[in-house]
């Protein structure tokens, strides 16, 4: 049975102070997460000789999360991923948004709010409320996070909002995997299938043209599995373009329900990785931008080189707001948005 513990976690530049939340089952597999962006901020799980090992990127300090560009584990919305030109159209009204990424909105203010958490007996519980405009998104949105460890060492994230006016939502978590642990090394050997068929196009500003490929005969078929850093500087357009992978697959298996999406495994720790979802699509990021002049040195003072870590973050399409064949992301006030992603671990 996962029991939840708290402890102080340190206070913000502004004087918040945070928390840090443990949940541990009984096989001894931990995460920890901290009210500041709900962020995932440790993931211990056993490898295959018993010996724990931490496969999330991370820091040891609320001022790293402060200062973080990468979103290192972190609860991602109003709207995951990028919107292009920072705005959107909906019911005939033109909304515009934050230029955080360029001329872009990428993400959302959520990855630096403080949120209020709570412990409802084997659940850690997040609310807050996001007020209408807020970074020019219409409707007061109330949002709720579940945070769940199972005795099967399966973390589970659930997410729900309702809103009082029509608005558009797609939440995930970025969370960085790197199954080796912490030890600074890359995931270039990691092996990975993802049951996607198909991936979203992307242009010169990493934004969604609104194209859909397939991965047939690209760097980006993972449909049998394979290691990742094998193509990851393929001579492709869309590979060299991001100096990785930075792309949202779509998945195969085209149903609202929970369905398996990818597998991870590295040879190093034995320690693999099963993915499932309700969203039709995932962002896979391979931490092409770490390292280098951007090196990001996190907990016990270990920087991260580039490919230091994954990322499988389950959403709908990038820029569906302006894409109007994509699935939509449009809720509306008399409906509830839900999402449930599961990363299940073991050893192989």
């Amino acid at each position: 049975m996962t029991k939840i513990t708290s402890e102080p976690f340190g206070n913000t530049k502004s004087g918040k102070a945070i928390t840090k939340f443990t949940l541990e089952n009984d096989n001894g597999m931990r995460v920890c997460i901290i009210s500041f962006a709900c962020a995932v901020q440790s993931v211990f799980v056993p490898d295959r000789n018993g010996k724990l090992k931490d496969v999330v990127l991370g820091y040891d300090t609320v001022s790293g999360y402060e200062n973080d560009k990468a979103y290192f584990g972190m609860f991602v919305g109003r709207y995951a991923n990028r919107i292009k030109n920072a705005e959107f159209t909906l019911s005939g009204k033109t909304y515009k948004l934050e230029k955080n990424d360029g001329n872009n909105h990428l993400h959302g203010a959520y990855c630096h709010e403080v949120f209020d958490g709570y412990i409802n007996g084997g659940t850690l519980v997040f609310r807050h409320l996001s007020k209408a405009f807020d970074e020019g998104y219409p409707g007061n949105l109330e949002i709720e996070l579940r945070y769940t460890l199972t005795d099967d060492n399966a973390f589970q994230i659930e997410y729900k909002a309702k809103t009082d006016e029509d608005t558009v939502v797609n939440f995930t978590n970025h969370s960085f995997f790197n199954l080796n642990g912490q030890d600074g090394s890359d995931i270039l050997s990691h092996e990975l299938l993802l049951n996607a068929d198909r991936f979203t196009e992307i242009d010169k500003d990493y934004t969604a043209t609104g194209n859909i490929l397939s991965v047939e005969n690209t760097p980006l078929d993972f449909r049998i599995m394979k290691p990742i850093g094998r193509d990851i500087k393929a001579n492709h357009g869309q590979i060299k373009l991001t100096k990785g992978y930075d792309h949202c697959v779509i998945f195969t298996e085209n149903t609202n329900g929970l369905k398996h999406f990818g597998t991870a495994k590295s040879e190093n720790t034995g320690i693999m990785m099963t993915c499932y979802t309700t969203e039709p699509a995932a962002q896979l990021y391979t931490g092409n931008y770490l390292g280098g002049n951007d090196s990001v040195c996190g907990k016990n003072n270990i920087c991260y080189p580039q490919y230091g870590g994954f990322c499988l973050e389950a959403q709908h399409y990038p820029n569906s707001v302006n894409i109007e064949h994509f699935p939509s992301t449009v809720l509306k006030a008399d409906e509830e948005y839900y999402q449930k992603t599961i990363y299940k671990f073991s050893v192989f």
